[in-house]
């Protein structure tokens, strides 16, 4: 048994620090995700992701998720969005920008089929690349 003077030697190991909380909520009427579909797209091996910059100076994040019927069955449908939301909050906490809409869009075969590392990959690469800074347009 260690005597008690020497327990408390030992310094505690230090935590990584812990990414900006951002507030994510979930998209729910209509103009907002047509809104979000207006603005920067960026395609992924298996799905398409849509953001927009609000511009409105909150840290709110909105997230919206899209299956269309391409994609098969409620059942095929169902199983896309929750693998796209779990991806999502894998994801978005570390590389989301405040302020920021994104939607994820389904692709038929490819969001169901895919393994989850690479969506996880293709989400991380999405944001990146919609992130990045633009050069101007000719």
């Amino acid at each position: 048994m260690t005597p008690p003077e020497a327990q408390g030697t030992r310094q505690p190991a230090e935590a990584p620090p812990a990414p900006p909380a951002v507030s994510v909520c979930v998209m729910k009427t209509r103009p907002e995700f047509l809104k979000a579909a207006s603005a920067r797209r960026q395609g992924a091996g298996s799905f398409l992701l849509q953001a927009r910059d609000r511009r409105d100076g909150t840290d709110k994040v909105q997230i919206g998720f899209t299956a269309s019927k391409k994609i098969g069955n409620a059942v095929a449908r169902n199983r896309a969005k929750r693998r796209l939301r779990e991806v999502a909050r894998a994801v978005l906490p570390r590389l989301a920008q405040p302020g920021w809409d994104y939607v994820l869009v389904a692709r038929p075969d490819a969001t169901i089929a895919r393994p989850f590392a690479a969506l996880l990959a293709d989400l991380e690469a999405a944001l990146t690349a919609v992130h990045a800074p633009r050069g101007p347009r000719p």
